[in-house]
């Protein structure tokens, strides 16, 4: 072998060996704290949950496998599923207000406005207060008796309401804290989406003579299909599994009125000291979400245009 064939391939090892091998495991090495927490924190509780779900078990006492007797007796609890009905019709009120309002608002601030950027900043804010927090601070402006809103409406010389106490109000109580809370998150979303649509088809609309309406009907829309559902289907998710804001509001009250599922799950698991049974709830919960997400996807074809 000549010097120079030699030195080739030692230079080629070389590359190899400082390199290519970091190009190779870089990535892995990036990902792998994210893969940890993931692994840790969700697929192994979710393996044990599952686990859990057929057995008998109350946190203290040894578990007894029990089948699927947890599933029967789920499907037998007019309770379980009274509770997923509200939750089912919370989300059906919640999502498309959030949808609108953070559309609306992200169509607002898309245009050349003077500060722009700190109306943005202020829709935004609501999203980095944790939901405990936000259920609290509502609490104090819907308070019934202690509530700022209360306070003023008695200065104007009208009757104070029954934010908290009368299941209506509880509700409509539930749905304001629940927008104002989440759509400065979806109104960032969709201005990304909005940003991506060329400029020049408004421009082609334009000069076609097309309305407002009609532009936001025949390109805006339909270019934003992609993001409204990724919009839809994280909003469908978090309304479903929303907890601490609710808990930290109403307390699930008066009565059952404002009780969601996860609540329930919750009261179920730790409250009763159920936990084979929550698991089970748990267990359907995530198939219902899976479900209803593989149909969105399947409707929308999963966001084409």
């Amino acid at each position: 072998m000549s010097p120079s064939v030699a030195r080739k391939g030692k230079s080629s090892g070389s590359v190899w060996g400082s390199g290519k091998w970091k190009r190779i495991v870089a990535p892995y090495l990036f990902v792998l704290p994210n893969f940890a927490i993931f692994t840790t924190f969700i697929v192994i509780p979710a393996i044990v949950g599952f686990v859990y779900s057929f057995h008998k078990y109350d946190g203290l006492n040894d578990m007894e496998f029990t089948g699927f007797q947890n599933y029967m007796d789920i499907f037998a609890n007019n309770e379980f599923w009274e509770t997923l009905g509200r939750t089912a019709v919370y989300v059906a009120i919640a999502v498309p207000l959030l949808y609108a309002a953070s559309l609306g608002i992200a169509m607002l601030l898309i245009r050349e406005v003077r500060a722009k950027g700190f109306f943005r900043a202020v829709f935004y804010w609501p999203t980095m207060i944790a939901f405990i927090v936000v259920g609290l601070t509502w609490k104090w402006i819907f308070g019934d008796s202690f509530g700022i809103l209360n306070y003023v409406l008695v200065l104007a010389g009208a009757q104070p309401v029954k934010w908290l106490t009368d299941p209506f109000y509880a509700n409509l109580s539930v749905i304001v804290a629940t927008v104002w809370s989440r759509t400065g998150f979806y109104m960032v979303i969709f201005i990304a989406g909005l940003q991506a649509i060329p400029a020049d088809m408004y421009e082609a609309a334009r000069l076609d003579g097309a309305s407002r309406l009609r532009t936001f009907l025949s390109i805006t829309l339909p270019l934003l299909k992609p993001t409204s559902v990724l919009v839809l289907m994280l909003s469908v998710i978090e309304t479903v599994k929303m907890f601490p804001l609710l808990y930290s509001l109403t307390g699930g009250g008066p009565g059952k009125d404002t009780t969601f599922i996860v609540q329930y799950i919750y009261e179920t698991g730790f409250s009763k000291q159920e936990l084979g049974l929550a698991s089970a709830m748990s267990v359907i919960l995530f198939v219902i979400i899976a479900a209803f997400t593989a149909l969105q996807f399947r409707l929308t074809k999963g966001g084409a245009v």
